[in-house]
């Protein structure tokens, strides 16, 4: 593990909304971002499965599109440090901290042990994501591990992925990516002349 727990969890959400909710392109295919009802069910989807609260089946309109604004500002996040930008990485870092208001603290929910959260507990869901995923970024951005963050290098895909392999080699955001460019350095290699 290169990451804490929690960590590893908040930019497993960082990269799940900004795979969910940023227009771009996945695995070959042009991809749009939901809009209107179909963006309060996807925000809620892109939650970690392993997030400790229940996860809710759609979330409430001001929390969807405060996680698609932020989705937004990480993916450039993703895209500043693909290409050598760290101090653009942390500029928008620093903005979504800011707007956040993100801090640390100690919360425990009943029965639990105490976890530091980066958030008060009266935040909305899509405020405490954000200053979640955005303290995990800025974690991310400001050590030895800022080269983890990535854009996948398949042709047609934007989606993004944190590197979490032992040597740092992960250029796809998914197993379907890196195969669909095997197949075609394959095919390539096999073509008549």
């Amino acid at each position: 593990m290169l990451f804490d727990s929690h960590v590893e969890l908040l930019l497993e959400g960082a990269v799940s909304f900004v795979n969910e909710l940023t227009d771009g392109e996945r695995r070959g295919k042009p991809f749009v971002a939901p809009s209107g009802e179909d963006l309060l069910v996807a925000a809620a989807a892109a939650i970690p499965e392993r997030a400790q609260a229940p996860k809710p089946k759609k979330l409430p309109v001001e929390s969807a599109e405060q996680l698609a604004r932020a989705a937004r500002v990480m993916r450039g996040v993703f895209e500043a440090m693909q290409e050598g930008r760290v101090d653009d990485a942390a500029e928008a870092v620093n903005s979504l901290l800011r707007e956040t208001g993100a801090r640390p603290q100690l919360d425990r929910a009943p029965g639990e042990t105490w976890q530091v959260h980066f958030h008060g507990s009266d935040d909305t869901y899509g405020v405490g994501w954000t200053a979640g995923c955005a303290t995990a970024l800025a974690l991310a951005v400001g050590s030895e591990l800022a080269g983890r963050l990535g854009v996948c290098t398949a042709p047609h895909c934007d989606r993004v992925y944190v590197d979490a392999s032992r040597n740092s080699v992960r250029q796809f955001c998914s197993a379907p990516c890196q195969s669909r460019v095997k197949a075609a350095a394959f095919r390539a290699r096999h073509r008549p002349e």
